[in-house]
């Protein structure tokens, strides 16, 4: 408990110092923002900043800092140093900036500011790139959430008929204007989640359960050790709880709504920190689990039910779980909602009208419609799905990095901050790619090669970008 408990501290510590660092080098100031200056009644709408933090903390809390963190604890420490380092020092990072860089230019979507920095071959990528992750993740977040509401209800009710129901919510939350859904149950839903997290926490300190510390080495516990080794399945297993290319997709969202470039630091920083902490407190508590029942049970759902009801008995693990089910469904929902101002803002196409939205949203859920038949037809598809979305998010966080790092070197400010984080996630999804099943299924020596050589690559990018930029001025 030493190590946790060192490790919630530091998360808690990040925000208030990290945090406060990186407000000063973004310098955030008094000019009106697109809430203000675009007010539409649809998606720039100005709204209390403590209900953007809502809002926002939900849109990226999805199954990822839970599942992927019951996951990621299989590998021992070393995620909780992920969780730790990850969220303070890239994670809420990445989304401060995505957040606020947003802000200052408009409002607009990730592709739109990744192509700003990077070129506009990239932002046509970006664009094709990131809708499809859209439509993954509202995919991979209706399946979880059905199947735990269908075990909360009488047989009659399967998971089919809850597909159905989160569908149609998400075809609402999407079309409509982000004060008459999203404004209003999200604070709801943030308050059962954030019960949850403080339920299982206060059990983690009553229980002191046994759980790994420092001292006793970073070694891989995962029982499948040769498959799945720490770098870099780890770093992919464990996405949302520190770093996502998701979140990304939300901070604009956001960024159209808040009054004030002030609140950014603890509205974008601050609900990474908040999704490291509950990421960190599920990874203790399925640490307790897998040491009580072993690691054969693989189903976080499961796993997610056990601890709750036996922690917190009945009331109290259902409360849990609805807190369980609340975060995928506003991620999902969000997705959508994301995916439809990335196409509009590609297609030049104003959404006042509903029949605009309509537009671009039917096409879109009905290949996500697609992609869950899929995943339910198969035994395997939802984990499939799973996989190529934890890469592709995490690939996409790349991309980010390496704008929001650009942006750094042009406005002459010390870059090394996330070109670290951007050369790290590069060698992460260059290999994992390479090394994964569900990727080229290549050797160990040889994926650690190409990721090496990827990285090698991107150094060498930067650096004659660099070069270049310099003599340019000097020649001025």
């Amino acid at each position: 408990m030493v190590t946790f408990t060192l490790c919630l501290l530091m998360l808690i510590a990040g925000y208030f110092t990290y945090g406060r660092l990186m407000e000063r080098i973004f310098g955030p100031d008094d000019r009106r923002t697109p809430a203000l200056t675009k007010t539409d009644g649809v998606d720039y709408i100005p709204l209390p900043t403590w209900k953007i933090f809502m809002i926002q903390f939900l849109n990226i809390a999805g199954l990822g800092p839970i599942f992927g963190a019951i996951m990621g604890a299989k590998f021992g420490t070393s995620s909780y140093l992920w969780i730790v380092l990850g969220s303070i020092f890239a994670g809420a990072v990445h989304d401060y900036f995505s957040g606020m860089l947003s802000m200052r230019h408009g409002g607009e979507s990730l592709p739109e500011i990744i192509g700003r920095y990077l070129g506009l071959t990239t932002k046509q990528i970006m664009r094709g790139f990131t809708v499809i992750l859209m439509i993954l993740v509202g995919s991979v977040f209706v399946a979880g959430p059905a199947g735990l509401l269908a075990k909360l209800t009488p047989q009659g009710l399967d998971a089919t008929f809850w597909i159905i129901v989160v569908f149609v919510y998400y075809i609402l939350a999407t079309l409509l204007p982000v004060d008459k859904i999203i404004g209003k149950i999200y604070p709801l839903f943030a308050i059962a989640l954030l019960f949850m997290a403080v339920g299982i926490l206060l059990m983690l300190y009553v229980h002191h359960p046994p759980l790994p510390e420092l001292w006793d080495g970073l070694h891989n516990t995962n029982p499948e050790a040769d498959k799945l080794p720490v770098f870099p399945i780890m770093f992919v297993s464990i996405a949302c709880g520190a770093i996502s290319g998701f979140h990304g997709t939300q901070s604009p969202l956001m960024a159209r709504c808040l009054k004030s470039e002030r609140h950014g630091r603890p509205v974008f920083y601050g609900a990474m920190i908040t999704e490291g902490v509950v990421a960190l407190i599920w990874a203790a508590a399925a640490t307790y689990f897998f040491h009580e029942n072993g690691m054969g049970e693989s189903n976080a759902a499961v796993i997610v039910d056990v601890i709750t009801k036996d922690w917190l008995g009945t009331l109290g693990g259902v409360l849990a779980v609805l807190g369980v089910i609340a975060a995928p469904i506003t991620s999902g929902d969000t997705a959508f909602r994301s995916a439809r101002l990335i196409v509009a803002d590609f297609l030049g196409m104003e959404q006042k009208r509903v029949s605009y939205r309509l537009y671009i949203c039917i096409p879109l859920f009905a290949v996500a419609v697609g992609l869950l038949f899929y995943s339910l037809r198969d035994a395997n598809g939802f984990n499939m799905i799973w996989r190529y979305f934890a890469w592709a998010n995490q690939t996409l966080a790349v991309f980010t990095l390496w704008a929001i790092t650009v942006y750094l070197a042009i406005s002459k400010k010390p870059y090394w901050i996330t070109l670290v984080s951007a050369l790290f996630m590069t060698s992460v999804c260059s290999t994992y790619i390479c090394i994964a099943p569900e990727g080229l299924g290549l050797s160990h020596a040889v994926s650690y090669y190409f990721g090496a050589g990827c990285t090698l690559v991107a150094v060498v990018w930067f650096a004659v970008w660099l070069g270049r930029r310099k003599e340019r001025k000097l020649s001025v």
